[in-house]
C-alpha cells in the first residue's frame, strides 16, 4: 500500500509539473503576440551591430525564413560578407583560419521557431524546475527535453518574457523587448559559451517581418 501511494504521489507530481511548465510557456506565447501570429511569421530580417570580443564591432544582418533558411552577414570596412547560413540543402560558415566561406556537410540548421512554440507536437517533454534569479529578476525555470537534448528557459515571473536560454554549448540572454508588427521580440541578445570563442553582444536597431526575399538570398 505504501509503495502504491508513493507511485501515485510521483505521478501526480509529474502531472502538476507538466501543467505548470505548459502554463508558463503558453503565457509567454500569449503575451508576445499569440500562437496564431507567431505561426503567420514567415520571414525576419534583423539589422544592427554585433560586438565580438571586447572592441570588435560590426554592422550585422540576419535573414531567416521558414522552415530553416538562414544567412548572417557582417560588414567589414565597406564590404558585406556572409559568415554563416543554410540554403535548404547546404550549410556553410566562415573558416577564419583559411579566411573563406566553406560548406559543412554535417551542418545542422535550426528551426525558424523557438523549440517551445508547439513543443508538444515536436516531441518535447516540459518540466517546471521552480524559480531562479537572472540578475535581480526572479524567473520561472522550465526545462525542455527531447531524447538526450536539454534546454533551460528562464521566463520573467512577472512579465513572462524569456530572459535566458541555456543550451548544451551556449547561453543566451534576451532583453529590450519591443513590438514588431504583431509579435514582441528582443532587441538585445548576448551569447556566451564555455570556450569563449564565439561570445557576442548584438544590439538591433531594425527588425522587419514577412519580407519577400530574392530567391538567391540564402546562397553563398
Amino acid at each position: 500500500m505504501k509503495k502504491l501511494f508513493l507511485v501515485l504521489l510521483m505521478a501526480i507530481g509529474s502531472i502538476v509539473s507538466a501543467q505548470t511548465a505548459k502554463e508558463i510557456i503558453d503565457k509567454n506565447i500569449e503575451l508576445t503576440g499569440g500562437l496564431t501570429n507567431w505561426k503567420l511569421l514567415n520571414s525576419v530580417l534583423l539589422q544592427g551591430r554585433v560586438t565580438l570580443g571586447i572592441n570588435d564591432e560590426y554592422p550585422i544582418k540576419i535573414y531567416q525564413q521558414r522552415p530553416n533558411l538562414t544567412k548572417t552577414t557582417i560588414t567589414i570596412g565597406k564590404k558585406e560578407t556572409a559568415v554563416e547560413g543554410y540554403d535548404g540543402t547546404k550549410g556553410y560558415a566562415m573558416n577564419y583560419a583559411a579566411n573563406k566561406i566553406q560548406e559543412y556537410p554535417n551542418y545542422v540548421p535550426e528551426s525558424f521557431d523557438n523549440d517551445f512554440i508547439d513543443w508538444e507536437n515536436k516531441g518535447f517533454d516540459a518540466k517546471y524546475l521552480g524559480k531562479e534569479k537572472v540578475g535581480d529578476i526572479y524567473c520561472h525555470k522550465v526545462e525542455l527535453t527531447k531524447n538526450v537534448n536539454k534546454t533551460l528557459y528562464f521566463f520573467d515571473s512577472k512579465t513572462y518574457m524569456l530572459l535566458k536560454e541555456i543550451k548544451k554549448d551556449e547561453t543566451l540572454l534576451y532583453s529590450d523587448y519591443k513590438m514588431v508588427g504583431s509579435v514582441m521580440m528582443p532587441y538585445r541578445i548576448e551569447s556566451s559559451s564555455p570556450k569563449k570563442d564565439s561570445d557576442f553582444v548584438m544590439i538591433l536597431n531594425k527588425i522587419e517581418t514577412n519580407k519577400v526575399f530574392p530567391a538567391n538570398t540564402f546562397k553563398f
